[in-house]
């Protein structure tokens, strides 16, 4: 169907007496605007009618001229909300004729089947917009928040020209192909293009956040064979840094196109990439490919979708995310591609066993021809311990050292690891009275867990319950926040526990702990996670006594360790081998084509050998740069 004739369908659908004003194609919906609101509401089935017609998401809002003014809508919402759903904020999104409501108890504002929003727009005019309030401050989503009010109008702009170009008719897909741009045969820097005769898409577009050489810190987009401006759409599927750390610089350098992902990962990636920034401003041997303008830029080009959703995101390319376990809305990737052409799912990073944090990853899709797979722990001998286990033996090696007088570090990344030993130490040490020593959380720890109040419903069901009934799991009394100030003078302080990014000992608070503990051998230092061949990390685990640092001032300095090194497998948020080959053995439909990724070299090739003896299908672990037609 051509644009030119919605408006004409549209307007022998809706009643005359509900005054349409205009019909805009806005990104991944049709949007109507009209006079009278009450009109509209008076035949329920005109909303489902309207979307049959254009076979297209559909909202209406009213036109600008006919809403109540800021004040007096602000007025009549909180007579309408009950004063227990704790409203928090009210923020009006005015080229949208929306209202967000920020609530501690959503559910109080949205009411009964929807009631309250009903009576909400049919009193006001606004459309209102239900936000949850974190139960732990946070200034990211507080900036996300006013930010997205602040670039409306030039946000509105840029859905109004998607719209039009998603909305052409497609040509018939003739052949697909995907081309490996970074992650493929390595961890870091993941990028893959999926490419059509008239369709560029990338999903995801990562770092390396330890590599040492410049030319393999970033993916390889200058053999795209292309200008970045030809990219038709990029995918997120987590906020890892090695995932999407270096999508700004595609908007330094002319895309203009729209970054898909879930609520809580553009959250979470916003933070993670101005973490980043701040942390190459201080540094004097890192630079940052990009600047604070583009991460705003990057921030009012991204559109989120929830799990299941099923929207056009090209002319012939249909998206829908699913729950990849990894952390907090991590997604696998469905591409429906042309009119049956193809079907491409992407996992990226994925678990598919037990965490206390979330669901494990989503096994059953529409259809599915060609399966791309992560192997960053898919050799025969990578097992992880029993969970159960190491949640004992991590305590214990806590109890130890601090019994001793010594003080625990523990690098972990800042979104999801650090989630899951929070989970952990609350349900061994929180109640514990003979344990009474504090749990310093450092760095964007905080930020990351108060995000994670604000998305309940992407989480586990018992973890859900307790942060909807106040008392998340992530606020025990134990836990203590160090502010900036002087790290040596909380270390010589009582015997405590540091939880602090990054995991890797790549920089951040936990390379600056590292510092000041490690020749001292009462301490101990945890690693609970992925350390790549090339980190600081693993060289400590691998039993370094001594290592070259960066001292404060930049020069090179011998670090002796004499700390005690551990670690404690079982909380990765990576699949082990057993569990790739369960997801693998659960799939629905079975793919036809297998292709791994996201691993080291013998890793992706045990992987793809054993994917294919059992499954009986081709599989293949591709390199970078190695392009595969798919049909």
């Amino acid at each position: 169907m051509k644009y030119k004739d919605v408006e004409k369908i549209v307007k022998e659908i809706m009643p005359s007496d509900c005054g349409v004003v205009s019909v805009l194609p806005e990104g991944l919906f049709t949007a109507i605007y009209i006079k009278d609101i009450k009109a509209f509401y008076k035949n329920d089935q005109l909303i489902n009618q309207l979307a049959s017609a254009l076979k297209k998401k559909v909202v209406v809002r009213v036109d600008q001229s006919a809403l109540s003014s800021e004040e007096e809508a602000k007025a009549r919402i909180e007579s309408i909300v009950p004063k227990e759903a704790e409203i928090t904020n009210i923020l009006f999104n005015q080229p949208f004729s929306e209202v967000f409501i920020e609530a501690l108890k959503p559910g109080l504002v949205i009411g009964k089947y929807g009631s309250l929003l009903k009576e909400i727009v049919l009193n006001t005019g606004w459309s209102p917009k239900v936000l949850r309030t974190p139960t732990i401050p946070s200034s990211t989503l507080q900036g996300i928040r006013k930010g997205i009010i602040k670039g409306a109008d030039e946000r509105k702009k840029f859905l109004t020209n998607l719209g039009k170009k998603i909305f052409q008719e497609s040509i018939k897909t003739e052949w697909v192909r995907g081309m490996a741009l970074g992650g493929f045969k390595e961890v870091g820097r993941s990028c893959f293009l999926v490419q059509t005769q008239s369709s560029n898409v990338l999903i995801d577009c990562g770092i390396h956040p330890v590599s040492e050489d410049p030319k393999k810190a970033y993916p390889m987009l200058n053999m795209l064979g292309f200008p970045l401006t030809s990219i038709d759409a990029v995918i997120i599927t987590h906020s890892h840094m090695d995932h999407m750390g270096f999508l700004p610089y595609l908007f330094a350098y002319g895309y203009d196109g729209p970054v898909y992902c879930t609520p809580p990962t553009r959250d979470l990636m916003i933070m993670l990439q101005q973490d980043y920034l701040n942390l190459a401003n201080k540094s004097t041997t890192m630079k940052a490919p990009y600047s604070k303008k583009d991460i705003q830029t990057e921030l009012s080009h991204i559109i989120t979708v929830g799990y299941g959703d099923v929207v056009d995101i090209t002319p012939e390319i249909k998206m829908t995310l699913y729950n990849a376990g990894h952390i907090l809305g991590s997604s696998i990737v469905h591409l429906h591609i042309g009119e049956g052409t193809h079907n491409l799912v992407f996992t990226g990073d994925m678990k598919f066993g037990f965490t206390k944090l979330l669901d494990p990853a989503n096994t059953n899709f529409r259809r599915m021809e060609s399966l791309f797979i992560e192997s960053t722990y898919g050799a025969k001998d990578d097992v992880i311990r029993n969970r159960k286990e190491m949640e004992f033996k991590l305590i214990s090696i806590i109890k130890e050292t601090i019994a001793k007088g010594g003080n625990v570090l523990i690098p972990v990344f800042a979104v999801g690891r650090s989630q899951e030993i929070l989970l952990v130490l609350e349900q061994y040490l929180a109640h514990d009275p003979e344990f009474t020593s504090p749990v310093y959380i450092d760095g964007m720890v905080l930020e990351a867990s108060a995000i994670h109040t604000a998305y309940p419903e992407y989480l586990r069901e018992a973890v859900q319950r307790r942060i909807l009934s106040n008392n998340s799991p992530f606020e025990w009394d134990k836990i203590k926040v160090a502010k900036g100030g002087d790290k040596a003078e909380i270390v010589q302080g009582e015997p405590a526990v540091f939880i602090a990014p990054s995991g890797m000992l790549s920089g951040g608070p936990s390379l600056e702990y590292f510092k000041l503990l490690s020749n001292d051998e009462k301490n101990t230092i945890i690693f609970v996670g992925y350390q790549s061949p090339m980190s600081l990390g693993s060289k400590i685990q691998r039993g370094s006594k001594e290592i070259p640092i960066l001292d404060d001032d930049g020069r090179m300095k011998t670090q002796e360790i004499k700390m005690r090194v551990e670690t404690v497998e079982g909380f990765s948020g990576h699949s082990d081998r057993s569990q790739l080959m369960a997801f693998m053995k659960n799939l629905h439909p079975t793919p036809n084509r297998i292709i791994t990724m996201h691993g080291d070299d013998e890793k992706t090739d045990d992987l793809a050998r054993s994917c294919s003896l059992m499954l009986k299908k081709p599989a293949y672990a591709m390199s970078n740069l190695e392009a595969i037609r798919l049909r």
